[in-house]
């Protein structure tokens, strides 16, 4: 059993991310375990429709706000102190930021590997279009 205990300044990491993008999304993990995955990141534009086969996602807005959609619920906006929570297969999207920086506290439960992301458009990205880690 691991007795390592690690303290995080959110708001400061939060700042360390870059203010443009060649992909969708940058993260910063914070952690990278098997059981459970935690990151920061900050979406730069809109995100096509996706899901993720390998975890549970909690999302929780820290700066900004955008449009989400996730599939059995309608569409909303959602800003910072929102958490949301969808299992692993759910489609979801971003389709617009509405106020930046759009920055989120995520925890992947189990951990999500940065490759796990399957557009229902193929066309729409990569892995690589998709995300860039810190």
């Amino acid at each position: 059993m691991s007795t390592e205990t690690r303290f995080f300044d959110i708001a400061a990491l939060a700042r360390t991310l870059p203010e443009t993008a060649e992909t969708m999304l940058t993260d910063l993990r914070l952690t990278d375990e098997h059981d459970a995955s935690c990151r920061i990141f900050r979406v730069y534009r809109a995100v096509p429709a996706h899901y993720h086969t390998s975890s549970d996602e909690y999302l929780y807005v820290l700066t900004g706000r955008a449009e989400i959609h996730i599939e059995g619920s309608e569409p909303r906006i959602i800003g910072p102190g929102e958490l949301v929570f969808f299992k692993k297969n759910t489609v979801h999207a971003m389709p617009r930021i509405v106020e930046e920086p759009y920055i989120v506290l995520a925890i992947d439960t189990p951990r999500r590997p940065p490759e796990d992301v399957h557009f229902v458009n193929p066309a729409d990205g990569t892995p690589a279009s998709f995300i860039k880690t810190y």
